[in-house]
């Protein structure tokens, strides 16, 4: 994400946009959180003590902290990142890493995944990100920071170009290379990553130590290391923007009801069940609303769903509405069928739903709908 903090300050206070910002505390002892793109040409960065930040930039506008509001965001631009693959590392709460190569038959090449993801980011949670796109972690994480802001910048996969790409830039944009280290390389005449990667892997180690051979490593875009996700699925969900807003409860009624459906489908086949539904609605003019229901049993059952989102829907007022969703909450695995001879019979929906699924998996999701959804084209 681009100035993440100031970002969200400046989408959330029209006032501000355009503006120099400055996410801080106290003017005294406290430091910069963030700086929005407008203040960095004063030389304002992130983690400068906030007294110095404001003798470079004395007009600057400063605004306190709001971290409910940055972790609202960044739940759900992980929920878009997440969309696409689960192969989904977070670094913090504004960046990732993510693996794609089994998601690109599903979503096209590298860029177009990212060029995706970006404008959903920008269109739905209405902040700008920036991407970098490499065959491994350490260049596609220094291709995002050149491409910023709300830009992308890909490297080829193909050997040696990572290297290659590295090369002319300072040696400070490896990791673990600060302005002491920076110092101390430039005594041994090592300005550029590219100087470092020709030099000899065991007389670095001599020189530097143990972190040598590493560095040597870095320079030459050599990094072996998987994209690891720790977050474990906590939702599934369905949503849809619509071409035009849509107001009343007839109206967004088929919505939910289709979107009910198709997440009650994933949930079966993921072997899930939900303790929760969420609704989602996005109005007009981009408020964004969310309202829950517990279950006294886990479901995966699209109607039991769809009864208790639409109930929801019907205690929120008429407004026009751009977006809905729903989504599948507090998963728990789905019991395995019992065996034996007091096992409970199946229910009339265990059964209706597993004929639901097996025609759907072999003539396609849309081969048979509800009366109330049919001839309507609710999405994706």
């Amino acid at each position: 994400m681009d100035a993440f903090y100031a970002s969200v300050e400046q989408r959330d206070d029209p006032s501000l946009r355009g503006r120099p910002v400055i996410v801080g505390g106290d003017a005294r002892r406290g430091v910069v959180l963030a700086a929005s793109y407008e203040i960095r040409p004063f030389g304002v960065r992130s983690a400068m003590p906030m007294a110095r930040a404001l003798r470079l930039a004395p007009d600057a506008v400063v605004v306190r902290p709001r971290f409910d509001a940055y972790a609202d965001a960044s739940a759900r631009v992980f929920e878009i990142l997440e969309s696409v693959t689960p192969l989904c590392e977070p670094l913090s709460l504004d960046e990732a890493f993510l693996d794609v190569t089994a998601s690109r038959s599903l979503f096209g090449a590298p860029a177009e995944i990212a060029e995706r993801l970006r404008r959903r980011i920008a269109a739905e949670v209405g902040l700008p990100a920036s991407a970098g796109i490499a065959g491994v972690k350490l260049v596609a994480k220094i291709a995002s920071d050149l491409a910023k802001p709300n830009g992308q910048l890909e490297v080829p996969p193909e050997r040696g170009a990572g290297a290659a790409f590295l090369a002319p830039l300072p040696v400070s944009r490896l990791w673990g290379i600060g302005p002491k280290s920076a110092q101390q390389l430039a005594v041994l005449g090592i300005t550029t990553i590219g100087d470092l990667a020709r030099l000899d892997p065991a007389s670095l180690e001599r020189r530097l130590g143990p972190g040598g051979r590493d560095l040597w490593e870095r320079a030459c875009a050599i990094d072996p290391r998987p994209v690891i996700p720790d977050r474990e699925a906590k939702s599934i969900g369905a949503e849809e923007t619509f071409d035009e807003d849509l107001t009343g409860l007839e109206a967004l009624r088929p919505r939910v009801h289709a979107q009910a459906l198709r997440v009650a489908h994933r949930l079966r086949r993921a072997g899930l069940r939900a303790r929760t539904v969420q609704l989602k609605l996005k109005r007009a003019d981009f408020t964004l609303v969310t309202r829950r229901a517990t279950f006294d049993e886990p479901t995966d059952d699209g109607q039991t769903l769809y009864r208790e989102a639409v109930l929801l829907l019907a205690r929120e007022p008429a407004r026009p509405t751009r977006l809905t969703g729903v989504s599948a909450q507090n998963l728990v695995a789905a019991a395995p069928p019992q065996l034996g001879l007091f096992a409970p019979r199946p229910t009339h929906a265990d059964t209706l739903n597993r004929a639901l699924d097996a025609i759907a998996d072999r003539f396609g999701a849309g081969a048979i709908t509800t009366g109330d959804i049919a001839g309507d084209d609710p999405g994706d």
